[in-house]
């Protein structure tokens, strides 16, 4: 019995631990968004937008709908903060033909270049933060934090459900 417990003792300071080394790397995250965030003079949400608009446009524009998804904010937050980035002139919004609920956004030919004017300086900063892992190891850490995170999402469920 005793083995036991020293065994889960040691599994809750190993869980306890690997929390705060992601929460420790959850704001160095924010810190390095604020930072781009700036170079484009928007928040660190409104960054977060055009970098899902970035990875997730393949030329057609992209639902307000995804872009919360991915970001897991309410899509009533996605659509208040792409009018400010409109207004600023870095994102465009199209409704849908197809469907007039469906606005579809798209990065702006100025929000194009200027990432583009970014990307040498990005891809300098994670060959320096990624330089002691190869690709095999990053593919393979990425593949168990995406494992974490679906089980993470299933255990918020279970809480809300058993509380």
């Amino acid at each position: 019995m005793k083995k036991a417990t020293a065994a889960s003792a040691k599994n809750q300071d190993l869980a306890r631990r690997f929390t705060w080394e992601i929460a420790s790397i959850s704001v160095h995250l924010e810190e390095l968004r604020q930072f781009w965030a700036r170079t484009l003079g928007v928040s660190g949400p409104q960054w977060m937008i055009l970098m899902a608009l970035a990875d997730l446009d393949e030329g057609e524009g992209v639902p307000v709908n995804a872009v919360s998804k991915m970001l897991h904010v309410d899509p009533s937050f996605v659509t208040t903060q792409s009018k400010l980035l409109e207004k600023k002139g870095l994102v465009r919004r199209k409704t849908s033909t197809e469907d007039a609920r469906i606005v579809n956004m798209s990065l702006s030919d100025k929000t194009d270049k200027h990432l583009a004017n970014l990307a040498s300086r990005q891809e300098a900063l994670n060959e320096f933060i990624f330089a002691e892992f190869s690709a095999g190891e990053i593919n393979e850490l990425t593949g168990k934090l995406a494992a974490l995170k679906k089980r993470l999402e299933k255990a918020c469920m279970k809480v809300a459900v058993d509380f």
